[in-house]
């Protein structure tokens, strides 16, 4: 059968000791789970012995399907291996590893996954590495958070279907990879700003981030960030402005509340729960709009709204 293996690594501002024992102890799991932000109220239970080997962790949920992991083997400071059984939707076996190396005052830790698909399954492979791989930063980077500060700033709310107003946009457009979206969208906005300001357009409309295009197997993104502008506000074309526009319609609605560092919480609750839901999306864009910003709000504080365009 065609296997894969995706790894993710973090470094965590923390002595090796401690990153293992809170990734052991699978009492931790509910509280920085990349899963579990999805559908709170997945029924998990934890064996009595937590974090040595035979220690178990098992979910069940609507959203997030059924499944259980175990720890075979356990290095203290070093190593994890786990066995990951998933039940539902699908059933398969894969083999997790956390691996602990202590660095520049604090840990590398790299979390990676090594499974297998049926053959005539072979093309969800890069998929499967993709998504997987963007869910395993989520978990390190929730990871990271609670260990350095205690407090994960990250909550989401789950709006639902509800209608959306016509909406139209300018910014500047561009395309980087998953690990590049945070970086590409701060730049993109310092020029859009510029722009905006170089030829009289409005800036009082609210900043907005549009992703038109995603593209799976290497995991880039053609995205817009500018504002929103009033219907009838003409855009030079010398600006070299893209606009773009989305015409009345419902869109399924998520709130992010918390850092953008997180804010990937938020669009994955949005597409689990749309995906659950058998919702069928618009192919416009999605989008997200700023509703706050760091300059006037505490990063604990920023909000978000996520938004999936519905047929």
């Amino acid at each position: 059968m065609p296997s894969y293996h995706l790894a993710r690594t973090a470094h965590i501002n923390a002595p090796v000791e401690r990153v293992y024992e809170t990734i052991a102890n699978f009492k931790t799991w509910t509280t920085w789970s990349p899963w579990l932000i999805a559908e709170p109220t997945t029924r998990v239970v934890v064996s009595p012995n937590s974090s040595g080997v035979g220690a178990t962790y098992a979910w069940e949920g609507e959203v997030v399907g059924a499944g259980e992991i175990e720890h075979r083997r356990v290095v203290p400071a070093r190593l994890i291996e786990d066995e990951l059984r998933f039940l539902k939707p699908v059933k398969s076996t894969c083999q997790v590893k956390f691996e602990f190396e202590p660095v520049r005052e604090g840990t590398q830790v790299t979390w990676s996954m090594d499974g297998k698909m049926p053959w005539f399954l072979f093309w969800m492979i890069p998929m499967i590495k993709t998504f997987i791989g963007m869910d395993y930063d989520r978990g390190l980077a929730m990871l990271k958070d609670l260990i350095e500060t205690g407090v994960i700033p990250s909550k989401v709310l789950v709006h639902g279907s509800e209608p959306t107003e016509p909406l139209r946009m300018a910014g500047v457009s561009g395309t980087c990879t998953i690990d590049q979206v945070s970086q590409a969208v701060s730049g993109a906005f310092e020029k859009a700003r510029k722009t905006f300001a170089e030829n009289d357009l409005p800036l009082d409309g609210s900043m907005i981030t549009v992703y038109t295009r995603f593209c799976v197997k290497p995991g880039t993104f053609d995205y817009i960030c500018g504002f929103i502008l009033p219907e009838k506000t003409e855009v030079p074309a010398r600006s070299g402005l893209k606009t773009w526009r989305l015409p009345k319609c419902h869109s399924f609605r998520v709130q992010h509340t918390g850092s953008y560092r997180h804010l990937g919480n938020g669009w994955s609750v949005a597409n689990q729960v749309v995906r659950y839901s058998k919702l069928k999306q618009r192919r416009e864009g999605t989008f997200e709009i700023y509703r706050t910003t760091p300059v006037d709000t505490p990063e604990n504080e920023l909000v978000t709204d996520i938004y999936l365009p519905l047929r």
